[in-house]
């Protein structure tokens, strides 16, 4: 404790100081298929220049905080954060298209509002539209067309074809109302000449037929996406056109699972492989650990191959895994302690070995690792995160409740940043979580009746967090009636939500499930990788009844290494426990 006071004691001086000191930073460019020579690659503060040789191979100094691009003609440019344990960057690089210039980390995008600003600004800004993938303003955005409301569509019209009729410039609407069949076709699409209509996003789900059963007096905001830019975040459908309608009964959240899951005839197919059977791709010492037939076996394993992982922490954590899962708790602790200089002062090892802590419920030395990571990384808002959950864990209320706040003070005191929102609304979600949980014991019933806020979701909630910042994936959500929803934490799908990770300092998300939606739900992830070609832990707590008294909490961790395979994770059900694969 006496460290963490230090450290909130001196945070306001320390927090936000660069790290002057030049580091190397290594690594190779490839285009997907080859190495790629003569790529550009400087340092936004430094202004370091170096360029890729024949393969692939570059080496530039940089400092902690500034900026890496990777630039060559005909390709994407690639922008990289640097971090306290950013060594080696393995960076691919993709073709310029339109459909990736939406994607592009400028200064430009970085300077558009974020999804928290537009939800304020819905209902007073006419030039907003809500679309299955977030709010777009029609003015800053080349991909909406003009916003239509209420007022302007005079909707005397008997149906929907009708409605469209030269609303839109460059729209051709065949079919009438009688006969109640049609087609709507939009400018730059090549669905006229394939003879298929545009499809329909409608409250954030999407429909592949003509809606006529939508009356035209329900409708609060119409628009229409143009470019592939826009249409192709629907996939194959997308390519014909958007038609994007907002109705006065639109529901207020747009995170639901299930609606998403609902968009584009995403069928799951049963194709993900299950954790044993990735086991066949496992490292031999891990093969030969789970062949062992007692624990005197399992422990000359360890002892075998300890010295050629000699400067592996990912060896003594898969070690430490085996030893605990065998009830050889002794062991388990004794391995990690006798070589915890693997794990001293680096984030990432200490941040995953806290993880599987977690998993098997020693919280407190868990909390540990998360305080020693604080330390290092003061000006990360996932180390507030960390610790505070982490104080729950073992039931330290007060201290977490410290953290939250000590987090939004420096926040708006100007010491930490967030301009997207993204983070600080979610430590926002948790610090309000607590306070229902936990304010009668924690605050005067005066101070608890003015910081309790009312969450209107009641259900399932999923907190994913990943150790290694650089990691992308796609994880995916199947609902019980088998269509899924992906959320892509990938560079060509999020580039600007990763930067923004890496500008304030998280590596989490989470999505719900809410409970008048009932059934199995199944979790899988395709792991893509990091820039350093390692592993990377993956974390998911899983919180049934969320928000009520007998709210509970369950954490998975996963070592993801098997790189382009979805893998199952686990399935989970409302009001029910989780089930493992």
């Amino acid at each position: 404790m006496k460290k963490l006071l230090l450290v909130l004691l001196v945070l306001p001086l320390i927090s936000l100081a660069q790290q002057t000191g030049l580091k190397t930073i290594k690594g190779t460019v490839r285009d997907n298929s080859a190495p790629m020579s003569d790529v550009a690659v400087s340092t936004s503060i430094t202004f370091n220049t170096a360029i890729t040789d024949a393969k692939g191979s570059f080496s530039i100094e940089a400092q902690k905080g500034e900026t890496i691009i990777f630039s060559h003609i005909g390709m994407q440019s690639v922008e990289i954060l640097v971090e306290d344990i950013t060594r080696i960057l393995n960076i691919t690089m993709y073709p310029k298209t339109e459909q990736l210039d939406e994607v592009t980390v400028t200064k430009q995008t970085r300077r558009l509002k974020s999804q928290k600003e537009l939800e304020k600004e819905y209902d007073t800004n006419k030039f907003l539209i809500r679309t299955t993938h977030g709010i777009m303003d029609s003015e800053s955005s080349g991909i909406v067309e003009r916003v239509l409301t209420k007022d302007q569509l005079m909707p005397v019209d008997a149906c929907i074809l009708e409605l469209l009729k030269s609303r839109f410039p460059g729209v051709l609407v065949k079919g009438d109302c009688i006969t109640g069949d049609g087609a709507v076709f939009t400018r730059g699409s090549s669905s006229f000449l394939q003879g298929n209509s545009a499809i329909f996003d409608i409250d954030g789900q999407v429909f592949t037929n003509i809606p006529m059963w939508l009356s035209a007096f329900s409708i609060k905001r119409m628009s229409i996406l143009v470019g592939s830019s826009a249409t192709s975040k629907y996939g194959m459908p997308g390519s014909n056109g958007v038609v994007v309608i907002n109705t006065l009964s639109a529901p207020k959240y747009d995170k639901d699972l299930v609606d998403q899951s609902k968009l584009r005839n995403n069928f799951y197919d049963n194709s993900a492989v299950t954790q044993q059977k990735l086991m066949e791709g496992a490292p031999d010492y891990l093969k030969e650990l789970y062949a062992s037939k007692n624990a005197e076996e399992a422990e000359a394993v360890f002892q075998n191959y300890l010295y050629n992982y000699s400067g592996s922490f990912y060896y003594l954590i898969d070690s430490y895994r085996y030893f605990m899962e065998l009830k050889n708790k002794k062991f388990a602790e004794s391995l990690v302690e006798q070589h915890f200089d693997r794990f001293n002062n680096n984030p990432l090892a200490l941040k995953s070995l806290a993880y599987v802590y977690d998993s098997f419920q020693e919280y407190e030395k868990a909390n540990e690792l998360y305080l020693d990571v604080f330390v290092l990384r003061p000006n990360y808002g996932q180390s507030y995160f960390d610790l505070a959950e982490s104080y729950r864990q073992i039931g330290d209320y007060q201290k977490a409740l410290d953290l939250y706040t000590r987090y939004e003070y420096l926040l708006e005191s100007g010491f930490m940043s967030d301009e997207q929102g993204t983070f600080s609304n979610l430590m926002g979600l948790e610090m309000n979580n607590l306070i229902a949980l936990e304010g009668g014991n924690l605050m005067s019933k005066k101070n608890l009746r003015k910081y309790a806020m009312e969450d209107d979701f009641k259900g399932t909630r999923l907190v994913f967090e990943w150790a290694d910042s650089e990691a992308e994936f796609e994880l995916q959500f199947v609902h019980p009636e088998n269509q899924y929803f992906k959320w892509n934490h990938t560079l060509t799908d999020n580039a600007e939500r990763i930067y923004d990770e890496k500008k304030v300092g998280y590596s989490v998300t989470e999505q719900l499930i809410y409970d008048s939606f009932e059934g199995s739900w199944q979790v899988n992830v395709n792991y893509l990788g990091n820039k350093s070609l390692t592993p990377t832990y993956l974390k998911a707590t899983i919180y049934h009844n969320y928000g009520k008294a007998s709210q509970t909490a369950e954490i998975k961790v996963f070592k993801l290494m098997t790189k382009n395979v979805n893998q199952q994770l686990f399935t989970v059900s409302n009001g029910t426990n989780l089930v493992s694969n």
